[in-house]
C-alpha cells in the first residue's frame, strides 16, 4: 500500500459563494472558510460561510419562486424537461465534475466518474420523468359528492446533505424536490460543497428560474440550524448522524415541520455456511470498503456461519490486503483518504479500541503515508457483539467479522442494533434468505449482492436510522401533500 501521490490535476473551481435567488453572492458577514483536499491536506479554495442571515435571503427567495413566481405557474411536464435538461448538462460535464468531485471529497476518481455521476444523472432523468405523473384519485364517499385527492408539492424543503456521496445525496434531494414542485434551500456539507455549488450554476444555465434552488454552504451549528428553524421552510430532508437528527427534531418542534431522515447504520452482512464464498467475500469486501468505508449502509459486522470462518476470511482477508490505497486521481487506486481530519482520528481511535477490547486485528489497522488522511483497510476477527467496533459506526474502513452456528441465534443478534438501514444474506436456500428478508428490521435487505441501488427502488432505515425514504414513489410523496377536494353534485 502507498499515498505517494501524483501532482493534482488542474481542477478549474468555478463558484465559491452563496447562489440565492439566481445570484452568486458573498455571505452577508463577510466570511469565508476553507474546503481542503484530505489526499494532500492543502487548502483548495475559500468558500462563503453562510449564516441565519444568508439562509433568511435564501427562504424568502424560495418562498416567492413557490409562492408567486414561475416554478408554481409551470406545468408538470415543462419543470420535467428542465430536470432532464439538468441531467444533460451534467453527463456533459461528467469529466469535469468527476474531478471536483473527487478533489473535494477524495473518493478514487474511477469511482466518481463511472459511480457516483452516472448514479446521479440517472436519479434525476428518472424523476424528471415523473413529474407529469403525480396522481391523485377519486373516491367513492356516500351521498351524491364527488370526492377527490390532489397531491400538491409541499412548498419550500430544506436540504442538508452529508460529504460522504456529494453530488449524488444533492441528486437523491433535487430530484423528487423539484419534480413534485418544491422549491429548495439546500446547506451542502462543509467538507465538499464544490460540486453542489456547480450544479447549482449548471441548473440556472438550463433555465431553472431564480429562486428555485439555492445553496448556502456553512456549517451545521450556524447554517444549518437556520435552516431548521426557518418559518418559511415548510421541510427538512437530512442525511447525516442520529444525533444530529434528534436535534432538528426538536428544534423543527416550534413550526411542526415535515421532516425526513436518512442516517446510519450497523448493517449486519450473514454469510451461510452454503454460499457461494468467492462471492460472498467479494459482497463483504465492497460492502464495507466501498468509498472507504464511509457509507451509512456499510456492512460493517459480517456474520459468518462457524464451519466457513476460516476459509470465509482467508478469502476475505486476501482482498484487502492486495487493495491499492492511494493518490485518488491514479488509475489503479482503489481507495482514496477519509474525508477530513476528525474523521480519521475517529477511525484510528476506534482501531485502538478494537485492540484494547481483545479483538484481533488479522490485517491494516495503520495509517498509510505521512501524507493525507490514509487508512489501511482493516479487517478485526474474534469481534464479540458488545465490543465498540460491533456496535458503534466507525464510518471508515474497519470490518469486524464474527462467527455463529444458529440462525434463530443470529437473527436475534442481527437485529441486535438501534439501528436498522441495510442488512445482507448470502445462502443459496431461498427460504432461509426470505425468511431472513422478513425478519431482519432494516429498511433495504439484499440477497447474494451487496450496494445494489437503484433511482426507483426506496431507501432509507428503521428504528435509529431514520424515517421516510428516499428514491422511487415514496421519495417523491415525501415532498408533497394530500389534500381532499369535496363537492355537491
Amino acid at each position: 500500500m502507498s499515498a505517494t501521490l501524483s501532482a493534482v490535476p488542474d481542477v478549474h473551481i468555478r463558484e465559491t459563494e452563496c447562489f440565492i435567488d439566481g445570484k452568486w453572492v458573498p455571505a452577508v458577514s463577510g466570511k469565508t472558510f476553507a474546503t481542503i483536499n484530505p489526499a494532500t491536506e492543502k487548502e483548495i479554495a475559500q468558500i462563503a460561510e453562510g449564516d441565519r442571515e444568508d439562509v433568511d435571503a435564501a427562504a424568502k427567495a424560495a418562498r416567492h419562486a413557490f409562492d408567486t413566481g414561475p416554478w408554481s405557474k409551470m406545468d408538470a411536464r415543462d419543470r420535467g424537461r428542465l430536470i432532464y435538461q439538468l441531467a444533460d448538462r451534467m453527463e456533459n460535464e461528467i469529466d469535469d465534475l468527476a474531478r471536483l468531485e473527487t478533489l473535494d471529497n477524495g473518493k478514487p476518481l474511477k469511482d466518481s466518474r463511472n459511480v457516483d455521476l452516472p448514479l446521479a444523472i440517472d436519479c434525476l432523468r428518472y424523476y424528471a420523468g415523473y413529474a407529469d405523473k403525480i396522481h391523485g384519485s377519486t373516491i367513492p364517499i356516500r351521498g351524491n359528492h364527488l370526492c377527490y385527492t390532489r397531491r400538491e408539492p409541499i412548498g419550500v424543503a430544506g436540504q442538508i446533505i452529508p460529504w460522504n456521496f456529494p453530488i449524488l445525496m444533492a441528486a437523491w434531494k433535487w430530484g423528487p424536490a423539484l419534480a413534485a414542485g418544491c422549491t429548495i434551500v439546500m446547506k451542502p456539507a462543509e467538507q465538499t460543497p464544490l460540486t453542489c455549488l456547480r450544479m447549482a450554476q449548471l441548473a440556472k444555465e438550463v433555465g431553472i428560474p431564480d429562486g428555485v434552488i439555492n445553496v448556502v454552504p456553512g456549517f451545521g451549528p450556524t447554517a444549518g440550524a437556520a435552516v431548521v428553524k426557518h418559518p418559511l421552510i415548510d421541510k427538512i430532508a437530512f442525511t447525516g448522524e442520529h444525533r444530529t437528527a434528534q436535534i432538528i427534531t426538536r428544534e423543527s418542534a416550534d413550526t411542526l415541520k415535515r421532516l425526513t431522515f436518512e442516517l446510519g447504520g450497523k448493517s449486519p452482512n450473514v454469510i451461510f455456511a452454503d454460499a457461494d464464498l468467492d462471492a460472498a467475500a467479494m459482497g463483504a469486501y465492497i460492502g464495507l470498503f466501498l468509498n472507504q468505508g464511509q457509507c451509512c449502509c456499510a456492512g460493517s459486522r459480517v456474520f459468518v456461519e462457524k464451519k466457513q470462518h476460516d476459509a470465509f476470511l482467508e478469502k476475505l482477508q486476501r482482498l484487502a490486503e492486495n487493495r491499492k490505497v492511494g493518490d485518488p486521481f491514479a488509475e489503479d487506486t482503489e481507495q482514496g483518504p477519509q474525508v477530513d481530519q476528525a474523521q480519521f482520528d475517529k477511525i484510528m481511535s476506534y482501531i485502538d479500541k478494537g485492540r484494547h477490547e481483545g479483538a484481533k486485528c488479522v490485517t491494516g489497522g495503520e495509517r498509510v503515508g505521512d501524507k493525507g488522511y490514509f487508512v489501511e483497510p482493516t479487517i478485526f476477527d474474534n469481534v464479540q457483539d458488545d465490543m465498540s467496533i460491533a456496535t458503534d459506526e466507525i464510518f471508515g474502513p474497519v470490518l469486524s467479522v464474527l462467527t455463529f452456528d444458529d440462525k434463530e441465534d443470529m437473527i436475534h443478534r442481527a437485529n441486535n442494533t438501534f439501528y436498522g438501514l441495510a442488512a445482507a444474506v448470502w445462502t443459496r436456500d431461498i427460504s432461509v434468505a426470505h425468511e431472513f428478508a422478513a425478519r431482519v428490521r432494516a429498511g433495504t435487505v439484499w440477497v447474494n449482492c451487496y450496494d445494489v441501488f437503484d433511482a426507483a427502488a426506496p431507501f432509507g432505515g428503521f428504528k435509529m436510522s431514520g424515517y421516510g425514504r428516499e428514491l422511487g414513489e415514496e421519495g417523491l410523496k415525501a415532498y408533497t401533500e394530500s389534500k381532499t377536494v369535496t363537492i355537491a353534485l
